[in-house]
């Protein structure tokens, strides 16, 4: 007990809760207060997560393994990232890649589409306690919209399996939109309805819903009235053609492709173009390759391919992609052993690729490394948690902001994961 009561030990004891409850770092001599050293990262303003549903192969993507027999005869081409290759499956990506940050060594121990999506978008296990809030309804509640009208976080072509706001309020759930090149629907007056007609109903719904809110004090039954108020304003907003990709040239339209994650992925430009915070694509292909690997690669990476590389290169030309963290997910990788009876992979969550371009991360740079045929991690291990970390971080969110799920438990937006700041520039 002496030893607590040493000028030293007193001294070290109002420096960390100087640190802890302020951020700041008193100097030795107590000369003064300095403020804690920045975070790197805090570049994006936007961020576009692209999701692989199903497990996508990293052998077959943005991992080869050149000669290896676990390539089953595909090829590794190189890059415009010098020493960088990727699939033969890939050739406009190819091009791309020195906007790209390969992370080739992450790793996660959920080899099971829901539990790994779950980790993928929350960075929490699955639990059937509290369902956790994706990393979009984070961004949101942390750091709001630049557009105060549109919402701030968005999900197209998203699955069942998507957390969407979890134990944060409603109002913080991403908006659906099944059909991008739909619009967004129901957003018009019904017919016959006059503009007065629209504004009588809606302030008679405000007075009612504000009403039940004062004597319902349940923070779902708040959230549901501002969406609805929310809605309101956006029906009446020129902000609402944002979401007519029609708008676009022909030219434009065509370059990202006629299907849903073609659609799905020009809108997202526009959105992020408008201020919105966050928007997740995922990819209408199921990646959940048990058969005929290579046949599927065949199928399905044209216009996957097509879309992501028409999509950083759009953001470059117009200014975008230094403000906006573009990541491809996926909950795991596929097995490099190819099934002799079934001629595909399977389920793989020792090792994958994730990558992220744009946002102040480098670009044409590869973190971390596989062994020689894809089966571990050889260096670097990098986590779910991890990764989201580096994506909040990206955003400038406070990787030690707490907050509190209704039965007060605490959470923070990475659960335990550290940013990977060797991956920004």
């Amino acid at each position: 007990m002496n030893s607590l009561r040493t000028d030293i030990s007193r001294r070290t004891f109002v420096e960390r809760f100087a640190q802890a409850a302020f951020g700041v770092t008193l100097l030795p001599a107590f000369g003064g207060l300095r403020a804690a050293e920045p975070a790197i990262g805090g570049k994006a303003k936007s961020v576009i997560f692209l999701y692989m549903r199903g497990g996508i192969s990293h052998i077959d993507t943005f991992d080869p393994k050149p000669g290896k027999p676990e390539m089953a005869g595909v090829n590794a081409i190189k890059t415009s990232a010098d020493g960088v290759q990727i699939s033969e499956w890939f050739p406009r990506m190819a091009r791309q890649m020195h906007h790209v940050s390969l992370v080739r060594s992450m790793t996660s121990t959920q080899g099971i589409h829901d539990r790994g999506t779950y980790l993928a978008h929350t960075s929490y296990f699955m639990t059937p306690t509290i369902t956790h809030p994706s990393l979009g309804s984070w961004a949101v509640k942390v750091l709001g919209s630049a557009n105060a009208v549109l919402p701030g976080n968005i999900l197209i072509n998203g699955s069942p399996q998507h957390p969407r706001s979890g134990y944060m309020p409603t109002h913080l759930a991403p908006l659906p939109i099944t059909d991008p090149g739909a619009g967004l629907q129901n957003a018009a007056l019904p017919s016959k309805t006059t503009e007065s007609d629209f504004a009588r109903r809606t302030a008679l719904a405000r007075a009612i819903g504000e009403r039940f809110v004062n004597q319902t004090p349940h923070r779902d039954a708040a959230a549901y009235l501002k969406v609805q108020q929310d809605a309101a304003t956006l029906m009446k907003s020129e902000d609402l053609k944002v979401f007519d990709i029609s708008r676009e040239d022909k030219k434009t339209q065509a370059a990202y492709g006629t299907h849903t994650f073609g659609k799905g992925c020009l809108l997202a430009r526009r959105l992020v173009e408008s201020g919105v915070r966050f928007v997740e694509v995922e990819d209408e292909h199921n990646w959940d390759t048990h058969n005929d690997q290579v046949k599927s690669m065949e199928n399905m990476t044209p216009t996957t391919d097509q879309t992501m590389a028409v999509l950083l290169e759009d953001l470059h030309q117009r200014g975008l992609l230094a403000s906006t963290l573009v990541v491809m997910a996926t909950e795991f990788g596929r097995s490099p052993q190819i099934s002799t009876v079934t001629n595909g992979r399977g389920h793989h969550p020792g090792v994958f690729t994730w990558w992220l371009a744009g946002g102040g991360v480098k670009g044409g740079y590869v973190y971390g490394k596989s062994d020689a045929t894809g089966e571990h991690v050889a260096e670097k291990p990098v986590t779910m948690q991890d990764c989201n970390a580096t994506i909040a971080q990206a955003m400038g969110i406070d990787l030690q902001h707490v907050e509190h799920s209704p039965s007060g438990r605490p959470f923070t937006v990475a659960d335990k994961g550290k940013a990977v700041t060797d991956l920004f520039a």
